[in-house]
């Protein structure tokens, strides 16, 4: 049975339907991959769906359309290599970006509310159900990587004016860093410990401590490989905010959460503190009569 539609709208009909087709082949490739048998059931009921979403549209246009395999590989990779949750809710949002018209659709196709319906509300619903570890210790990884920011962006600024040597201030910042490390993830084993919630101590120490620690080596790397102090702290304030930056990006997708507020508060408070510690060097310097 053939349909009457425009130009224009057998276009986003196509598109709709490459785009169907397209994520029905990431979660088949993605359910097939995942040893998690939960996740996996999750996984191939979404792709069921866009499946069923694809055939729908091709009723209209009555052509068969072949998904994008570049996205295809895209989508899977970034979901291996950054977790499932974080990879295909960020596909999720950029078929928002990109989404089609339901309301113009409608008009000459009925199930196209439907479709929406199912799209927003029903594999929201059901990503929301992927049980994913690490996502279940991100207040760990908060805890760890806000703490080695805020502190440690601190102690750099001001050590940098109140030592004036590129590898004295590594050194007093890597031994401040690794301490603190430990303290922060035996505190957080100590904290879960006796909250006595669903949460492994050991794993919520762990996580803590990896960011802690995975925080300190990138800030501190600038002075070990530059000699100049200054341009050294510079670049450690440049990748604290781009720590900050892509965490909260991170965060933001997996977790649903507002990105602005948070990058905003995170890089507010670490850069804050910087500076307070970088005019606190300065008046040392100047108090004890330090001489570069």
């Amino acid at each position: 049975m053939g349909y009457a539609l425009t130009p224009a709208t057998r276009e986003t009909v196509l598109r709709a339907q490459k785009n169907e087709i397209t994520e029905y082949f990431i979660y088949k490739k993605l359910a097939k991959s995942t040893k998690n048998q939960h996740n996996r059931e999750v996984l191939e009921k979404i792709a069921q769906e866009e499946l069923a979403h694809s055939r729908i549209w091709q009723t209209y246009t009555e052509k068969k359309v072949r998904p994008s395999k570049l996205k295809i590989w895209h989508y899977f990779l970034i979901a291996k290599i950054f977790g499932l949750t974080f990879g295909v809710k960020l596909m999720e949002k950029g078929e928002e970006m990109a989404q089609v018209k339901y309301d113009l659709l409608s008009a000459d196709i009925p199930e196209a509310k439907r479709i929406e319906a199912e799209e927003n509300e029903h594999e929201k619903a059901l990503l929301n159900m992927i049980n994913e570890d690490k996502l279940n210790y991100v207040g760990s990884m908060v805890l760890g990587l806000n703490d080695a920011l805020v502190e440690l962006t601190g102690a750099l600024a001001g050590l940098t004016f109140a030592l004036q040597q590129a590898n004295l201030v590594a050194i007093a910042g890597l031994v401040t860093g690794v301490a603190a490390s430990f303290s922060m993830a035996a505190s957080e084993y100590l904290s879960t410990k006796s909250e006595e919630s669903e949460q492994s101590p050991l794993k919520a120490a762990f996580y803590t401590g990896v960011a802690y620690i995975s925080t300190v080596t990138l800030l501190i790397l600038p002075y070990l490989v530059l000699g100049n102090i200054y341009f050294s702290l510079g670049l450690t304030l440049l990748i604290a905010v781009l720590i900050i930056f892509f965490f909260n990006f991170y965060i933001s997708v997996a977790k649903d959460l507002d990105f602005k507020k948070r990058f905003l508060e995170m890089a507010g408070l670490s850069l804050g503190v910087a500076a307070l510690s970088f005019g606190v060097g300065l008046a040392l310097r100047a108090i004890w009569g330090i001489e570069a």
